[in-house]
């Protein structure tokens, strides 16, 4: 299917990487289906990537695994809010946050607070508020991921 996006133009894109999330996204309740964008040519999956509104063209929310940036990220959310995605396991889950990048890179900042689930298998998610409050809507992590980086012999753009 042929998809118009403001940010990455016209892209072809396999039904299969649809992602519905039935409410919606705070903000965004009324646009559902989304996809996950990679911005390279290498082909190789960066840590920073885009959640690409189907919707709306012009809607495209940088996303980072929360695990990259605060490796013992482990937010309390109920199970009930979880079943509309069907079976969550080890091997299907997906946890995304939302970032902002303002102009000075080192005051960028992840929301912890209010992360997306993802069920690869039935292509479901839901943007969650989690219940424990230690988890900041601006977390600011520049510099872990930045010690992160230097660990593991990359550079941080």
């Amino acid at each position: 299917m042929l998809v118009r996006t403001k940010h990455f133009g016209e892209i072809d894109l396999d039904e299969s990487k649809i992602i519905r999330f039935e409410d919606g996204i705070l903000g965004f309740e009324d646009f559902k289906n989304y996809t996950i964008l990679y911005d390279n040519e290498d082909g190789d999956r960066p840590d920073i990537s885009w959640m690409q509104s189907l919707d709306e063209p012009s809607l495209a929310i940088p996303v980072i695994s929360p695990f990259l940036i605060k490796p013992d990220y482990n937010p309390e959310v109920e199970d009930e809010l979880l079943k509309p995605l069907g079976e969550i396991t080890e091997d299907n889950i997906v946890v995304l946050v939302s970032i902002t990048v303002p102009q000075d890179i080192q005051k960028m900042s992840a929301n912890l607070r209010a992360p997306f689930i993802i069920n690869s298998e039935t292509r479901k998610g839901a943007q969650i508020i989690v219940e424990n409050g230690d988890y900041d809507i601006k977390y600011y992590f520049y510099d872990s991921l930045k010690e992160l980086k230097a660990a593991k012999g990359d550079k941080l753009c």
